[in-house]
């Protein structure tokens, strides 16, 4: 083996192992895991059971579905807020302007999503800071409870997600010359016709990669369903963890999670279908 080839092989020895220890091989026991049924404390046999329990229990289908539009609601809201951020920071702000709005983008992410979600608790519950705002404005003459519904549970599903739309979109819109944009007006273009006609293709990977990163996300969240959508809230992730921790049912628990596993990646592969990109372009352009 020539020393050039060994040094490749070193460099790519972490990587391997990574992928290996901590994704294909556990990966590879779960579905072995789901792919069999417990007759007796110990004893397994191969059964296709909790597959079949998934798509024949109406309350699994109806969480799964409920999670994966909640999802792709989410990564919607998502676009829409971060859009014309990511368009101010990468076209209209400039020089220092420019890094502080970036940095203000970050400075929420340097604390653990479970610090954040509990700034919403106290900010949404009903003795929190706006429920007092509110009384204290007259606009409502008791306290207002915010928290443990939908809309909650969406609003922190968007805040926790929110970098993650804003950063792919920024890097693609930056690479986009003035000039052209300019160009768009000077043809006689308006503001509406630039931005379906020039900006928006040319963000488009970063649109697609920052759609897939936040529909992930918001997927497989547990936290942010639980604490702000309360128990009540129907998340699939909320049944993988039940049957896991609470039930000890890890066959189920597994096969739920290959289900969500094998949901999800049909749904970006549509997105990637439907948009007209590929995962290389998206994952190059958008990063």
């Amino acid at each position: 083996m020539t020393p050039g080839r060994l040094s490749f092989f070193l460099l790519l020895a972490p990587l391997v192992l990574w992928l290996g220890l901590l994704i294909v091989i556990p990966h590879i026991d779960m579905a072995l895991v789901s792919l069999r049924a417990r007759v007796a404390p110990g004893e397994y046999t191969p059964s296709l059971q909790n597959y079949a329990d998934f798509f024949t229990q109406p309350l699994y289908l109806v969480t799964f579905a409920r999670t994966a539009i909640m999802s792709i609601l989410a990564t919607a809201i998502t676009l829409i807020i971060g859009f014309p951020i990511s368009y101010y920071i990468a076209k209209i702000a400039k020089g220092r302007s420019q890094a502080s709005l970036f940095l203000m983008c970050l400075i929420p992410f340097w604390v653990s999503e479970l610090v954040r979600t509990f700034g919403w608790i106290i900010l949404l519950r009903e003795t929190g800071v706006i429920s007092g705002l509110l009384q204290w404005a007259g606009l409502a003459d008791q306290p207002v409870e915010m928290l443990y519904n939908d809309s909650a549970m969406m609003l922190g599903l968007v805040y926790t997600s929110m970098l993650f739309m804003v950063v792919p979109l920024t890097t693609t819109l930056e690479s986009l010359d003035d000039a052209v944009i300019e160009a768009g007006y000077d043809l006689g273009g308006n503001g509406f016709s630039v931005l379906r006609e020039i900006v928006i293709p040319h963000a488009m990977p970063g649109i697609v990669s920052g759609c897939i990163v936040v529909f992930m996300l918001s997927l497989g969240n547990y936290l942010t369903p639980t604490m702000l959508g309360g128990k009540d809230s129907l998340w699939f992730t909320q049944l993988i963890y039940s049957q896991f921790i609470v039930r000890f049912n890890w066959e189920l628990g597994a096969a739920f999670g290959f289900c969500l596993l094998g949901a999800s990646s049909l749904i970006v592969w549509g997105m990637l279908r439907l948009t007209g990109q590929t995962l290389e372009r998206t994952m190059g352009e958008g990063s």
